[in-house]
């Protein structure tokens, strides 16, 4: 069970994860040593699963975002399908959905015809019948955080 004092620590963790931890101490009133202690439980239960370093993607030339719906024939190559998510860098993120699809994978490319192998590569995927793309023109809001 998180208290008030966890909620502040993860609060100001998503604000900024680069914060010094004598600083965020300091910030919600704990010596170094019991936010430390706090942060490693909180680690070990899982509430925080890691730290990260958020990219500019056109900086490394990554200039296509595309979400790609993929339609698979029964889920019986479900395991499949996500051994190869896994194994792919150009999808960054695989959900299973209810609708039309089974699976929706945001995907981050250089180009066209980078999108084009992707696509074809997951088209040969056992079980996949189809893909629908959709392109990324802007993004208006993209965040890690969350509302607690």
């Amino acid at each position: 069970m998180l208290d008030n004092l966890d909620i502040n620590v993860l609060k100001k963790l998503q604000e900024n994860g680069r914060t010094k931890r004598s600083e965020l101490a300091e910030k919600v009133g704990l010596s170094l040593p019991s936010l430390s202690e706090r942060l490693k439980k909180l680690e070990e239960a899982g509430v925080i699963e890691g730290y990260y370093t958020k990219l500019n993607r056109h900086s490394f030339s990554y200039d296509l975002m595309a979400f790609i719906v993929v339609i698979m024939d029964s889920s019986k190559n479900y395991e499949k399908l996500t051994e190869h998510v896994k194994k792919t860098p150009e999808i960054l993120e695989c959900h299973a959905i209810l609708g039309e699809g089974s699976h929706i994978m945001k995907a981050l490319v250089k180009d066209t015809k980078s999108l084009e192998q992707l696509l074809s590569k997951i088209q040969s995927w056992q079980g996949v019948t189809r893909t629908v793309t959709n392109f990324v023109l802007s993004t208006i809001k993209e965040t890690t955080s969350i509302n607690i």
